[in-house]
């Protein structure tokens, strides 16, 4: 099977699903005269779904309890040459050292697993003290949607490296600014930058490839991983858009407005989606466009769950002239073009 059609079993999502943690009053570590003591709620960590499911083509039953594909599918989705030097230099451009070091203030901060204030929580910082943490940080991203915290607001989000690695909103740190000073802005100028979206969707699709123990997460239509998303094709899509627990069907990618738009195969940039949404969850299916693999567009390297060997980085032709027409090309509308 491709994707998910039932409710995943009770239970399974709590870590996503966990209340915001409220901010206390009363700290004991001053602000700076631009920022103020008010009790807030911090920013709640949703579910991200990403894509999940085997290689596209019919299955047996029996083969989608091993998490397989079909023979007839392989034709379709070749085995990705994909090697490990890509993967180091994805997430070597987040391992860097640190660039600065600041206080903190208030208590339970989210920290969140992307950019996105709407994405999961992956830790707190001040759990049980205002300011008992320190933060680290090597890079800064202009989100363009303002988090506020009595009269002092910030778009940015600081990428941690300690004491959690992920991203904290700039006004939970204790400095005048509405930015970390002396930190690099990805993307540079200050501004909200789309690109920096498609990449921290690329990053969190290529987390799965090694999040079990150094081996790809595995293909289920059942089961959930560890961050809450279904561990198909279109759960997986989900985790990487950033979309709730354990993330929306192959359907509701390809027909909710409010999450795609239908493109052209001409205007494919990372992180859009090639979706098949035709039929049943036995041939349902959705990878996500990293690149081009040549100027003749006859190929292109994609990110997908598929059945008999989970997460997989490789090289495909669905929806290319050739290969298998069902699929079209849809863009996130959270990437604003």
């Amino acid at each position: 099977m491709y994707e998910h059609s039932s409710t995943h079993p009770a239970g399974t999502t709590a870590l996503a699903h966990r209340a915001a943690p409220t901010r206390q009053k009363n700290s004991p570590f001053r602000r700076s005269v631009l920022r103020t003591f008010l009790p807030a709620v911090a920013a709640a960590g949703l579910g991200v779904a990403g894509f999940a499911g085997p290689a596209h083509g019919s299955e047996a039953g029996s083969a989608v309890a091993a998490g397989g594909h079909s023979a007839t599918a392989t034709k379709l989705s070749r085995d990705s040459s994909a090697t490990g030097s890509a993967r180091t230099a994805r997430t070597g451009s987040v391992k860097q050292a640190a660039a600065a070091d600041f206080p903190t203030w208030g208590t339970r901060w989210t920290v969140h697993a992307t950019a996105d204030a709407n994405s999961p929580a992956v830790g707190m910082i001040n759990k049980t003290a205002p300011g008992q943490d320190r933060i680290t940080a090597d890079y800064q991203v202009d989100t363009g949607h303002k988090v506020c915290e009595g009269s002092t607001c910030s778009t940015f989000m600081a990428h941690l490296t300690g004491p959690v690695s992920g991203f904290l909103s700039v006004v939970a740190v204790d400095i005048p600014q509405d930015r970390l000073p002396g930190v690099p802005v990805q993307g540079g100028g200050g501004q909200p930058q789309p690109g920096g979206s498609r990449q921290e969707m690329l990053h969190r699709a290529a987390t799965w490839l090694t999040a079990n123990n150094g081996a790809q997460v595995p293909y289920s239509q059942a089961k959930v991983w560890k961050d809450g998303y279904r561990q198909d094709c279109s759960g997986y899509a989900s985790m990487a858009l950033g979309l709730p627990t354990p993330g929306t069907n192959t359907v509701g990618l390809a027909t909710n407005r409010h999450l795609t738009r239908p493109l052209s195969l001409g205007e494919l940039k990372p992180g859009d989606l090639l979706i098949d949404a035709a039929g049943d969850n036995n041939t349902r299916h959705v990878v996500i466009f990293e690149k081009w693999d040549n100027d003749a567009h006859s190929s292109y390297t994609a990110y997908e769950q598929r059945g008999d060997h989970g997460t997989d980085h490789r090289t495909l032709t669905y929806g290319l002239p050739g290969g298998d027409a069902e699929f079209k090309p849809y863009r996130p509308v959270k990437f604003g073009d």
